[in-house]
């Protein structure tokens, strides 16, 4: 775990997590601890969210996640931090704008919004529906969340059960238009081939 000691900021964690290879899961379905992502040198979203939370938490700030809960595509997972008051993220995916944000958003609303726009599956259909509270892997101690050779199968079905908050009406949503070519384009840059988060 010395490694996370050198992640002292939100920015130092990000670096780490965007040196990392995208997990594709071609072996089949993963949730590496954050021992398992350090030693594979490798994370999806969630591992890498789960990874941040805890680099956050050896340097004194809640590991707190996030789950983005979305329609006709994968959920997106988000560690969160607060400084002056104020929210950011840090976060691993296939599309480059689903990853870190400065804290600059006053609600976990207004974080989640900023995902809005590049949120999208690959027929370019915005699916961003749905958020959750920050929710503390603290509660996952009991199971060694952050050094345990097992999948964190728990972790992730309660962040799947857990209540989440709508963004858009259906009316609303069912209207969205879909993203331009430019945008989809740029939103894939350094991504591996396709599935996502």
């Amino acid at each position: 775990m010395r490694t996370l000691r050198g992640l002292r900021t939100p920015a130092r964690v990000q670096r780490y997590l965007d040196g990392l290879r995208y997990n594709t899961e071609r072996g089949g379905a993963t949730v590496r601890s954050p021992r398992r992502v350090m030693r594979d040198r490798t994370a999806h979203c969630a591992e890498g969210a789960f990874l941040a939370a805890a680099a956050f938490r050896v340097h004194g700030r809640p590991p707190l996640v996030v789950d983005l809960e979305a329609d006709r595509d994968d959920d997106h997972d988000l560690a969160v931090y607060r400084e002056r008051g104020l929210w950011g993220a840090v976060a691993t995916s296939k599309f480059a704008g689903l990853r870190f944000r400065p804290p600059v958003f006053r609600t976990i609303r207004e974080l989640v919004m900023s995902y809005f726009d590049d949120y999208y599956n690959f027929a370019g259909e915005r699916t961003l529906r749905a958020y959750s509270r920050p929710i503390s892997l603290v509660r996952f101690d009991p199971i060694g969340w952050t050094t345990s050779e097992e999948d964190l199968w728990p972790v992730v079905e309660h962040l799947a059960m857990v209540r989440h908050t709508p963004l858009v009406p259906r009316a609303v949503a069912r209207r969205l238009p879909r993203l331009d070519r430019r945008s989809y384009a740029a939103g894939l840059l350094g991504a591996p081939a396709h599935r996502r988060t």
